[in-house]
């Protein structure tokens, strides 16, 4: 039989095997339901059925505040006329769980203004916070309506500036989409989606490669199996059958987190109609200004290179998993029953993933800087800083020379863990170090 019908077979029993498996089963199945509920908890404590309305009595000493003004769907003001004192005394018995005194405004000159609450429970920072803020504005307000400037005019005076960048096409200028705030927001979600992504492929399917040889190392079954297939042909056949049933899985799970997905936003929205006058009313000033709309969304989405995107994140995908599944392997290799030893083995492996990760950031900050080039570059980064990178439009030349440096280094690699676990595989009794290591890249028998 030739090496490759023996590395299929190899690839068949691996792939077989793991997706035969009931964990496989329900891993699979239940990641994306639980992506889905913690959706639907998240919606639905974040619904009005759910919000935490809070009572407050207001004392308001000057008679300036408007307690409609105040209230929203979380806070709920009731302006009193009783004494402070029998307030602090009956405010809770009667409902209420927050009682405010807003001091008399003497001067208004003054831009701090001390409020006392008083609450049986300790406020969170948010809600201290959002309630300053109400109350500001309620004082803001009554300050210029006794000033001698108009609230139309003072409105006036405020302004936003945005960054447009624009680009000349001929004799016309034109707005460069690529370059615009909601590309720029898609960009930066799709590379944090893809670099995680492949930050988790390493983790998960390489561990699944070396649990694997570990496992036939420790119970001698590689003794058999390396009796009639090479050392190199089995660790090949593991690593492509172990990927396998990586795609697999993220096939499934693409399909059915999406679904799953759309399910859970079409059943909350039935039940998001009552949700906050606050929500609403941010929605309807993003529509009304156009700086969110679902038409512009898709709109960016499609105008992202997607002919360079998707190959080349196939390519470091694949590439990435090759690397380190390898390096994973050849670390299983050389474990033996003592499965402690492994962690000494496993750092010069998992370092440079988290350093890759780590980069993702820089990569929004700066897609074109030296770190994020030097990431996207550098072999044992570059699967997960490139395919961050991507949505950016790096240059074209980057991306082939990345490409070529990741292949070549996949060669190299394999290669290498090729030479260890040919030795490793078989030895038993032998606390391995990285001097031992080093020799049986170089053994000759």
């Amino acid at each position: 039989m030739s090496d490759i019908n023996k590395l299929w077979l190899i690839v068949k029993r691996e792939y077989l095997v793991r997706v035969r498996k009931t964990t496989f089963i329900l891993a699979t199945l239940l990641t994306p339901l639980g992506i889905g509920l913690i959706a639907f908890v998240s919606g639905y404590m974040a619904s009005s059925s759910m919000s935490g309305q809070k009572k407050i009595v207001l004392v308001d000493q000057s008679g300036i505040l408007n307690e409609e003004d105040l209230t929203n769907s979380q806070y709920i003001y009731t302006k009193s006329k009783e004494s402070l004192k029998d307030l602090k005394e009956s405010y809770a018995t009667k409902g209420f769980d927050l009682l405010i005194e807003v001091p008399e405004l003497t001067d208004l000159k003054l831009r701090e203004h001390t409020v006392s609450f008083y609450s049986t429970d300790k406020l969170s920072l948010v809600s201290l916070e959002q309630i300053e803020r109400r109350l500001s504005r309620g004082l803001k307000k009554y300050k210029v309506s006794q000033s001698d400037i108009d609230q139309e005019t003072l409105d006036q005076l405020e302004i936003d500036v945005k960054l447009k960048n624009a680009v000349s096409a001929g004799d016309e200028g034109s707005t460069s989409d690529s370059s615009s705030r909601m590309s720029i927001i898609i960009s930066s979600v799709l590379s944090y989606i893809m670099g995680f992504l492949m930050y988790i492929v390493i983790f998960v399917y390489g561990s699944m490669v070396m649990r694997s040889v570990m496992e036939e190392k420790i119970n001698r079954i590689v003794e058999v199996v390396i009796s009639s297939v090479k050392p190199f042909t089995l660790m090949l056949g593991k690593v492509i059958g172990v990927g396998l049933v990586g795609l697999t899985q993220l096939t499934i799970w693409l399909i059915l987190i999406p679904t799953l997905l759309t399910i859970v936003s079409m059943t909350m929205g039935l039940d998001t109609a009552a949700t906050s006058n606050d929500a609403a009313e941010i929605v309807k000033q993003l529509e009304e200004s156009d700086q969110f709309n679902l038409t512009q969304v898709i709109d960016e989405i499609s105008q992202l290179n997607w002919l360079l995107i998707i190959p080349s994140f196939i390519v470091f995908f694949l590439g990435g998993y090759f690397i380190y599944s390898s390096l994973f392997a050849a670390v299983g290799s050389a474990i033996g029953d003592d499965l402690g030893e492994g962690q000494q083995l496993m750092m010069p492996i998992i370092i440079p993933v988290i350093l890759a990760f780590v980069m993702v950031p820089a990569v929004f900050n700066d897609p074109d800087g030296p770190i994020a080039v030097f990431g996207s570059t550098f072999p044992l980064f570059s699967p997960i800083v490139m395919p961050a990178r991507l949505p950016f439009d790096p240059p074209l030349w980057q991306v082939l020379m990345s490409m070529a440096i990741l292949i070549g280094s996949v060669i190299f690699m394999t290669w290498m863990a090729g030479r260890i676990y040919r030795v490793g595989i078989l030895m038993y009794g032998k606390k391995v170090s990285f001097k031992e290591l080093g020799k049986w890249l170089f053994y000759k028998g």
